[in-house]
């Protein structure tokens, strides 16, 4: 196992949640809403009166194995194997994937000194919602309750929990952004993507979510932009006359995998905070990218160049500066490392394994290999330095 002589810190782990995640605090208004159902003898997710088979086995009884999918998404699948196959046998989530309790010693055993925890149901629910926040909201403030009362905001100040919040509902979302801040938590997630409301979708950057981003700035604490189920999706619908209703992450085929699905959910949430003025506003607030890789970074910085070149006056500062000194980028193993260096400054880069999941690498520290290139000193920011200042400033 690689070691380094530093603490590391790890921007990217996940828990399987149990249903209890979502119903043991859901109000009896909405468990209609999200519901598990027995079909064929298998458990299965009803999620706002349709059967969702967005994540296969929704409990998590089985999984697929840390790291499985390497080979596919280092394009090396040479077999020409599916995501199952590829995954081989399911394995069961030990109880340290589920609840706080042995997951400190799983990172000791490899390396990690802490890191932050993600859902990984909490996906599914938004895009399903759009126009129904109220449901959102309910469902997101059960998953954060469970999960406070589980594992923690800040276990051992080495295990720190993600709440999960929409901005469909402000008030709601201030409500339970103070929760959590008062439990602990260092930073808080949202989708990227439009924010959900019963007119459709907006941007997160306008002046009507400031109360939110003022709040995130003045507590210091950082805003992590976590793939999900954006929606983007609905481009296959677009192209194949709607046979496909529903975004299935484990079903692929070679037009739909040339869909720009992960990348544009990122590329147009930080593009509305830097052209809607948030960072102008809110100069102490801190973004992370995680878990959607890093090859989109080139292609925006060069966007921001052309529209900033088109009208200037339209932004306080050039583009490219607000996104140098707000946004943090965790790349996935299989990016360019090289590439992303000419972009982004290591002080912004954040290491991310992504962790119990298929989509990571079984032993997180293997990743240390794609970043022979840099040097340790960056490699040290990468690993240490950057994550802990965003903790520390939290904490602060």
């Amino acid at each position: 196992m690689t070691k380094l002589s530093y603490d590391v810190y790890d921007i990217d782990n996940h828990l399987y949640e149990p249903p209890e995640a979502f119903l043991r605090h859901l109000p009896k208004a909405f468990e209609n809403e999200f519901y598990f159902t027995e079909v064929k003898g298998r458990t299965k997710l009803v999620i706002n009166g349709q059967l969702s088979e967005y994540i296969p086995n929704p409990t998590f009884a089985v999984v697929a194995g840390p790291g499985v999918h390497e080979k596919w998404y280092r394009a090396e699948n040479t077999e020409g194997l599916s995501m199952r196959q590829l995954a081989g046998d399911p394995v069961r989530p030990p109880q340290e994937w589920r609840v706080g309790e042995g997951r400190i010693d799983t990172l000791d055993k490899q390396g990690v000194h802490a890191t932050l925890i993600f859902p990984t149901l909490v996906s599914v629910i938004e895009q399903r919602f759009m126009n129904k926040p109220e449901v959102i909201s309910a469902l997101l403030k059960s998953y954060n309750t469970w999960f406070e009362e589980e594992w923690g905001y800040a276990r051992d100040e080495r295990l720190f929990g993600v709440p999960m919040v929409s901005l469909g509902e402000l008030d709601e979302a201030m409500e339970q952004l103070e929760t959590a801040l008062k439990a602990g938590a260092r930073c808080v997630g949202i989708r990227p993507g439009p924010v959900p409301g019963v007119r459709g979708g907006r941007s997160p950057g306008t002046a009507e979510f400031d109360p939110f981003w003022a709040r995130c700035a003045e507590a210091n604490i950082f805003v992590c932009l976590h793939a999900s189920d954006s929606g983007y999706s609905e481009v296959y619908q677009w192209w194949t006359a709607g046979a496909r209703n529903e975004f299935l992450p484990f079903e692929r085929d070679p037009f739909t995998e040339m869909l720009d699905w992960l990348t544009r959910p990122i590329v147009d949430t930080i593009s509305a905070l830097i052209c809607h003025g948030v960072f102008d506003r809110h100069p102490n607030l801190r973004v992370a990218s995680v878990e959607n890789g890093a090859p989109w970074v080139r292609p925006l910085l060069e966007r921001f160049d052309r529209t900033y070149g088109q009208m200037p006056k339209a932004f306080k500062r050039h583009p490219r500066e607000t996104f140098r000194e707000h946004v943090f980028v965790a790349p996935s193993f299989e990016d360019d490392m090289v590439e992303l260096a000419r972009h982004m400054s290591a002080d912004r880069i954040l290491f991310g394994s992504d962790y119990p999941h298929p989509e990571g690498l079984d032993q997180p520290l293997d990743y240390l290999k794609e970043f022979e290139t840099y040097s340790e000193d960056d490699i040290k920011k990468i690993f240490h330095s950057n994550m802990k200042g965003l903790l520390e400033g939290a904490r602060d």
